[in-house]
């Protein structure tokens, strides 16, 4: 019997190739290709686990047609001679094995190309200057360049470029292309009228902004042949003001509708206005599920013989089910959650849905980028370590050992599911009445449901483990002596750092997230101390209560928002209109000094003056800091090589380092 995913699941035929469901891997930038742009064996293995869990296409983004003029990304892939195509074979027979299509994302990023990359000014349809280029030209100390409008002589070049580059797919046992044609890179700066200024035949009127795009996919045909296919990726609407609007690109769509046979309708640019629109190809934990696909839906309704892809926040396939059986595309891609789990395709074939480990959509896995490293994930260490367990399994441990887990959160769960993995005879301790640990209070904001998710599903995969948990049991080196462990794993986590200030001891005083939880009264004014995620995440909770709330912040502007970004990534900006909507102040440079009965006491450290703020209740979040003296009472509880410090109890910081660095440790046991 098939799965109950009949939509999502349903095999379609395109130009005489089998495509054998609707999923689509979609194109991402892995930083394994060699430095010189080839396909390595590295790249297959990381490529590996999408292909094995059941995608039917999986695209690797941003590759270059030529890297000496558009070149953005250091293991950036490169097509621009047939040294290519060996390498890339590589990558596409691994993916025949499992019956899944491997592809490409063919791309000029024209004038997002740095002058210090190539050596040279970028190459544009016109002679514009970004946004972004202001800001890098800022940051070298120099002139910013504008980059050079190309010839017909140029564009007729480009445009065998791409040909090229999708024919030496081809070559390589490709069937099927991804053109970028949005994001502000170089198609859609022909397309867009925010970059297009010619007065020739390529600018004007949309019929003249289009040429390029479809000169482009005429190309591919030609050379490629009526046994290919062409899939190209669009911004329904680039959202800058002066930018292509969805109105536009529906008449857009129409000019290219019958030279292309698959559209991946996304949103938003890329780079340019220094990532402001970045938020809209790439959502973030803040926005909506499903953020762009009522555009691909509108694209379905105008052009009902087109096949249409749908992306954006698809974290599940309840939803890419939903979408194709409502008729609003013919395929979902999804990236971030095929990384958080490659084999959630094979899960829901084989209706296991609720094993889906879910996304949080924190762009951890981007925040490798730059600098360049091999991407991994917050929630999924496999990916971590894929080049040694290129079977996407741990091997068992040649000898069985008895280990203790001490700590509950995410860092302690994930230990023990890697050391029952191994086959280890695992006792994980958690001193309160349930597990989670930090987890518990970070989801509770209405707005975290990705997180809400995530936790779900961890206390799922540890209550199916084969490993005695004790809950409501504090790990004393008593217990751990008595118990005789080969090994131990200590996951304590961290506790709140507590200002050294008169009356922070007073009745009314609270961790924020215990305030979040219900564990403590708070009353109608409420200030919080510390303006890092835990404090911001609170003062919105609190005030979408209709609470009076005020942030106080010991940093200046730019730290501040530096710290919060490097904390939330890309919800930096949604984070701080939401402190606008709700009317919640943040006062910055600004630091706690007494706490009274009815307000706190701070200082401006700016003018130097002492400022009142009356509230009837005081949250703290100025920090955590590892449980120093829980960690030193334990860790000689087992031979010391044998004992692993992890998570915040190691070091303070998120659930990707807690997960991966846990994982790491416990797969060596």
């Amino acid at each position: 019997m098939g799965s109950k995913y009949k939509h999502v699941c349903s095999p379609i035929r395109i130009r005489g190739i089998d495509i054998k469901n609707r999923i689509i891997m979609a194109p991402i930038s892995p930083n394994v290709a060699s430095q010189d742009g080839y396909v390595t064996r590295d790249f297959v293995d990381w490529m590996r686990p999408f292909a094995r869990g059941g995608a039917a296409i999986i695209y690797v983004g941003n590759a270059s047609i030529d890297r000496s003029e558009c070149f953005d990304e250091l293991c950036q892939l490169d097509l621009v001679s047939d040294k290519c195509i060996l390498p890339l074979s590589w990558y596409t027979e691994m993916a025949a094995q499992y019956g899944c299509l491997a592809s490409l994302e063919i791309n000029h990023n024209g004038k997002d190309t740095a002058f210090e990359a190539v050596g040279h000014p970028p190459y544009s349809a016109s002679p514009i200057i970004t946004a972004s280029e202001i800001t890098r030209a800022k940051k070298l100390g120099r002139d910013p360049i504008p980059a050079i409008e190309m010839t017909h002589e140029k564009i007729a070049e480009t445009v065998e470029k791409y040909a090229m580059a999708a024919y030496r797919m081809k070559q390589a046992g490709m069937k099927i292309c991804l053109v970028h044609g949005g994001h502000g890179n170089l198609i859609s700066q022909f397309t867009s009228p925010l970059y297009n200024k010619r007065t020739d035949e390529y600018g004007g009127s949309l019929e003249n902004r289009a040429r390029f795009a479809i000169e482009v996919c005429q190309a591919i045909r030609e050379k490629c042949g009526p046994d290919f296919v062409i899939d190209f990726r669009i911004s329904a609407d680039e959202i800058a003001p002066e930018g292509m609007h969805f109105e536009e690109t529906l008449e857009l769509i129409g000019l290219l509708k019958d030279h292309i046979d698959i559209l991946n309708v996304s949103a938003g640019l890329h780079s340019d206005f220094d990532f402001k629109y970045y938020r809209n190809w790439c959502q973030n934990y803040l926005m909506p599920r499903g953020f762009n696909v009522h555009y691909a839906r509108k694209v379905k309704e105008k052009y009902p013989d087109l096949l249409v892809s749908a992306v954006g926040s698809i974290v599940d396939l309840d939803m890419a089910e939903e979408i194709i059986s409502n008729g609003w595309a013919d395929f979902v891609a999804m990236c971030r959650a095929l990384m958080a789990d490659p084999e959630m395709p094979r899960k829901y074939a084989l209706n296991r849905p609720e094993e889906r480990r879910p996304c949080l959509r924190c762009d951890a896995c981007a925040g490798r980028l730059i600098p360049p490293r091999p991407l991994n994930c917050a929630v999924n260490p496999y990916l971590h370590m894929v080049f040694e367990f290129k079977d996407g399994r741990v091997p068992k441990a040649p000898v069985k050992k008895r280990v203790a887990v001490v700590g509950g959160g995410p860092a302690g769960i994930q230990a023990m599911l890697a050391l029952c993995e191994r086959g280890h005879d695992v006792t994980l301790y958690e001193k309160t009445g349930q597990l989670g640990g930090s987890l518990i209070g970070a989801a509770a904001p209405p707005f975290k449901i990705d997180l809400q998710d995530y936790l779900k599903w961890l206390i799922r995969q540890a209550e199916k483990a084969p490993a005695k948990i004790y809950l409501n049991t504090e790990a004393t080196k008593e217990i751990l002596d008595k118990g005789a462990y080969d090994a131990i794993i200590i996951a304590v986590g961290a506790k709140p750092i507590i200002p050294d200030v008169p009356g922070i001891d007073k009745p009314h005083v609270h961790w924020a997230p215990d305030a979040e939880l219900g564990k403590v009264p708070v009353g109608d004014k409420i200030v919080i101390i510390g303006a890092g995620s835990i404090g911001v995440e609170a003062a919105i909770d609190f005030g979408m209560a209709g609470k009076d709330v005020t942030l106080i912040e010991l940093a200046d502007a730019e730290a501040h928002y530096m710290n919060l970004r490097k904390s939330v990534r890309n919800a930096v900006g949604d984070l701080m209109a939401k402190l606008e909507e709700y009317n919640i102040p943040l006062h910055l440079e600004t630091r706690l000094e007494e706490v009274l009965d009815d307000k706190v006491i701070c200082r401006n450290l700016k003018t130097g003056e002492l400022v009142e703020f009356p509230c009837d209740t005081v949250l703290l979040s100025v920090g955590m800091v590892p449980l120093y003296d829980v960690i030193d009472s334990l860790r000689h509880s087992a031979p010391e090589t044998e004992v692993h410090i992890v998570g915040d109890a190691k070091e303070v910081g998120n659930i990707s380092t807690a997960v991966n660095g846990t994982f790491t440790a416990a797969v060596h046991i």
